[in-house]
């Protein structure tokens, strides 16, 4: 969770995700409330470096699961959210409810938990990519 303000409104951004997930991969659900209705987001498994908005989640897993249903992000914006693959708006109260694909191998070979530290995160989307505030990690083990 994190408490951040942006343009004068205080958002109180809870993120809820499993802790641990097959190394081989799934499908996991991914669940959030308090965002900011008006700046949209990504959700995805990225390797992290330091605290909540110190640095930038990246690389972050690419691709799609085996049956090419889930990706392994999902944007989540009010204005284009539900027109693309793995996309959707806010719900009431800047809530969100998606499907992501997560596996210990990221794009370029790095283990999570082995070579970098991997969390599923929301960040902002690519309309505002340098903006921290609403960098929110919840760490994920593969076993």
């Amino acid at each position: 969770a994190r408490t951040v303000t942006d343009g004068g409104a205080t958002y109180n951004l809870s993120l809820t995700s499993p802790d641990s997930a097959a190394t081989a991969g799934q499908v996991i659900t991914v669940s959030g409330s308090g965002y900011n209705t008006s700046q949209g987001i990504y959700v995805s498994l990225c390797v992290v470096d330091g605290a909540q908005g110190a640095n930038k989640p990246t690389p972050c897993l690419g691709g799609q699961d085996e049956n090419g249903s889930t990706g392994a992000s999902h944007w989540v914006n009010n204005t284009f959210g539900g027109m693309f693959a793995n996309s959707s708006k806010f719900g009431t109260g800047g809530t969100f409810s998606v499907r992501i694909y997560v596996k210990a191998t990221l794009d370029d070979g790095s283990v999570c938990g082995q070579d970098v530290e991997c969390a599923v995160v929301t960040r902002a989307d690519h309309f505002d990519s340098e903006d921290r505030k609403y960098d929110v990690h919840v760490p994920i083990t593969f076993q």
